[in-house]
């Protein structure tokens, strides 16, 4: 069975790994989930934000 081509599938194609105290972490997520919300969800946003506030004109 062949695979499908990454970029047509419109799914992420990459990772972060990152180490976080645990408590933070626990926190974070039942915090998102009380705002039914997801941590990745919330992690993209600030990515995203944090690269459009930096963006290089």
């Amino acid at each position: 069975m062949k695979k499908k081509d990454s970029k047509s599938s419109g799914k992420k194609n990459a990772q972060l790994v990152l180490r976080l105290d645990k408590s933070e972490r626990d926190a974070f997520v039942d915090l998102c989930k009380e705002l039914d919300t997801s941590a990745a969800r919330e992690i993209r946003r600030f990515i995203r934000g944090f690269l459009k506030e930096n963006a290089q004109d």
